[in-house]
C-alpha cells in the first residue's frame, strides 16, 4: 500500500461518514481537546478553523483565546505562516477561512492542534498531499506538542509516510484520546521526558491502539 491509496481509502470513510451523527462526534471531540488543553496549560497554540468534513472544533478554540494566544495558518505560497486568531475570517482558496495577515512573524508555540486525514504506523500525518505543514513545521523554533485531530477514526500499521511528514504526540477522535507514543515513545528535553506529555500520560487512560492493517 501506497501513502496516496491510503489517504484515498481514509477519505472515502470521511466522505460516507454518517452525517447524522457528526454533531455528536465532533462534541465528544471538542469535549477531550477542551480538557487536553487544560491540562497542558499552553500559553500559545497553533489551531485551525476547519472544514464541513472535518472536526469541528471552532467552540473549544474561540475559548482558548480567553487563556492562551492562538494563531491560525495563513497561507503563504506552498506553506503557510502563523498569523493571530483575530476577526473577521475570511475565506480563501480550499475554502479555508483565516485571519487577516500579519506582518510579524511568530514562531514560538507551545502546542499544536493538526487536522489530520489518517495515521500510519510511524505515527505521522497522511494530509490532504500539499505538503503545507510539512513546510511550516521546520520553520519553528522548537517542537510544540502536537495534537492529532481526526473527523473519522483512519489508522494503519503500515509506514506509508516520509520522514519528512509531521509525527504527532496525542490523536483526538470521537472515540476519546489515544497517545501517539503508545507510552513508550517520549518526548525528552534536557532535563528528562517532556512535562506536557508527563501530565497528559497521568490523567488520561489512553485508548488501545486501535488501528488497522490494510
Amino acid at each position: 500500500m501506497t501513502k496516496s491509496d491510503f489517504r484515498a481509502y481514509c477519505l472515502d470513510q470521511i466522505k460516507n461518514a454518517n452525517v447524522s451523527t457528526k454533531n455528536y462526534r465532533d462534541e465528544r471531540v471538542r469535549m477531550s481537546l477542551a480538557k487536553v488543553l487544560k491540562k497542558l496549560g499552553a500559553k500559545r497554540i497553533l489551531a485551525f478553523w476547519p472544514m464541513g468534513f472535518e472536526a469541528d472544533i471552532r467552540k473549544t478554540i474561540t475559548a482558548s483565546r480567553m487563556q492562551s494566544e492562538v494563531y491560525l495558518p495563513f497561507m503563504d505560497g506552498v506553506s503557510f505562516k502563523m498569523v493571530p486568531f483575530r476577526y473577521p475570517l475570511e475565506r480563501k482558496a480550499f475554502g479555508i477561512y483565516e485571519p487577516r495577515d500579519s506582518y510579524r512573524k511568530y514562531n514560538l508555540i507551545d502546542v499544536a492542534i493538526v487536522p489530520v486525514v489518517g495515521v500510519d504506523g510511524s505515527l505521522r500525518r497522511i494530509g490532504f498531499g500539499k505538503g503545507m505543514y510539512d513546510r511550516f513545521f521546520p520553520t519553528l523554533k522548537s517542537k510544540p506538542f502536537t495534537i492529532f485531530i481526526q473527523s473519522c477514526a483512519c489508522q494503519t500499521t503500515q509506514k506509508v509516510c516520509d520522514d519528512y511528514d509531521v509525527q504527532g504526540d496525542l490523536l483526538i477522535t470521537s472515540h476519546g484520546v489515544q497517545s501517539m507514543r503508545n507510552t513508550n515513545v517520549e518526548r525528552t528535553t534536557r532535563r528528562g521526558r517532556s512535562r506536557s506529555h508527563q501530565r497528559v500520560s497521568r490523567i488520561f487512560n489512553f485508548k488501545k491502539d486501535y488501528r488497522r492493517t490494510f
